[in-house]
């Protein structure tokens, strides 16, 4: 008998952090593996962040944390929004979590109940699904491609609201397509939106500075949409502080409340030292992030011509983030080098075999035709990795 909860043992595992265990394993065996796997800047955290990490540490920051964030590290949070995103919150409306997947778990965990729907446009973050399902929601997939820079179109979410419609998540720019919707395409699905005042809605902007377009556009900044979004942010990936683990949201603040009261069952306040070093982190000028965003950007268009130059291989050009999503599906019935193709997870898998490149399939975030590459890393290796890859595909 398992003795493992069905919670458990119907929860899938991370296809990214998945791969980047198993790129690891290889690595350790001898094996020249190139990981395009993980969402990690290459970047080291900001001096001017780490000294004032060293400040907190030196003035004992080293006791509990509100639960739900220093009222500094709130406040600053609060200039951040209005600063950057012209979002009027209080303090009492912000949450600071481990991560701004912990967030998003709060959120699932107060907000929906057995059989609430959550509309994910597709593709998604890998983590939304399950994060869903876990919560008793139902995850309700609405499919883009790479011919519609994988957005939705207000006639796709409108046929996908129901009466047990609760939520839509989304992110941009989006992980991992890349694609980042302006202000009139979320104007657009606002009008949808305001059919529907029971459906609540997830902005997860965590790559809201790694942006090449030129403009970023909160949907809480529409009118009539802050009192029914709730924004997720966080420093992990514009400030290379992943392992900092901090988070926050920006909600209503009976939601907020809400989900202060369940992280005060699980985890309590987000660690100390990384807060007091957030408050410095947000407080910043975004342009002090300047030469990673012109890397990023750089790199995107190296990574995005190198893949046009392999037959078969289908993308659009991804506006922010650090990812591309190539669509493969020209490689699937086909056999490369004695392999037979018959899906993303096969292409994979056999890049993984045959080139030593290390990607995720597009299954794990809802889109079965495409594969997820991580640009983040330098160019010599970006132009190792395709060589290889274009090498492999190679018919």
């Amino acid at each position: 008998m398992n003795p493992l909860s069905d919670r458990i043992n119907n929860l899938a595992t991370s296809q990214t952090l998945a791969m980047a265990a198993l790129a690891r394993e290889l690595k350790a065996q001898g094996k020249d593996i190139i990981s395009l796997s993980l969402g990690e800047p290459d970047f080291n955290t900001p001096d001017f962040i780490k000294e004032a990490a060293k400040k907190a540490i030196d003035e004992n920051y080293s006791t509990y944390s509100p639960v739900e964030g220093y009222a500094e590290l709130k406040e600053a949070i609060c200039r951040k929004f209005k600063r950057d995103n012209d979002l009027d919150y209080k303090p009492s409306q912000i949450v600071v979590s481990t991560g701004a997947k912990q967030s998003l778990y709060n959120i699932a965990q107060v907000m929906l109940n057995d059989g609430d729907e959550v509309i994910l446009p597709a593709p998604y973050w890998v983590s939304y699904f399950e994060i869903v399902k876990l919560s008793g929601g139902v995850p309700v997939e609405v499919p883009t491609s790479v011919d519609t820079d994988f957005k939705i179109t207000p006639e796709q979410l409108e046929a996908a609201i129901t009466p047990k419609t609760k939520m839509m998540w989304f992110s941009s720019p989006c992980n991992p397509s890349g694609s980042v919707y302006n202000r009139a395409e979320l104007t657009a699905l606002v009008k949808v939106l305001e059919k529907y005042p029971h459906v609540y809605v997830v902005a997860d902007e965590i790559y809201e500075h790694i942006n090449f377009s030129g403009t970023f556009c909160s949907i809480a900044s529409i009118p009539g949409m802050l009192e029914r979004t709730i924004t997720v942010n966080g420093v992990a990936k514009a400030f290379a502080m992943t392992g900092w683990r901090i988070g926050y949201i920006g909600a209503p603040e009976f939601i907020a409340k809400a989900c202060t009261k369940i992280q005060g069952q699980v985890t309590s306040g987000a660690n100390s030292i990384a807060q007091r070093a957030t408050i410095t982190a947000v407080d910043a000028d975004p342009s002090v992030l300047k030469y990673m965003v012109d890397a990023f950007h750089s790199r995107r268009d190296l990574v995005v011509g190198l893949l046009k130059e392999i037959p078969g291989v289908k993308i659009n050009v991804p506006e922010g983030a650090f990812y591309v999503f190539p669509d493969v599906s020209s490689f699937f019935g086909k056999t490369l080098k004695g392999t037979e193709i018959k899906n993303a997870m096969d292409l994979s898998m056999y890049l993984l075999a045959e080139a030593n490149i290390a990607t995720v399939t597009g299954d794990a975030f809802g889109n079965p035709d495409c594969i997820r590459f991580s640009y983040a890393t330098s160019d010599e290796i970006l132009k190792e990795a395709l060589k290889r890859i274009k090498d492999a595909l190679a018919l």
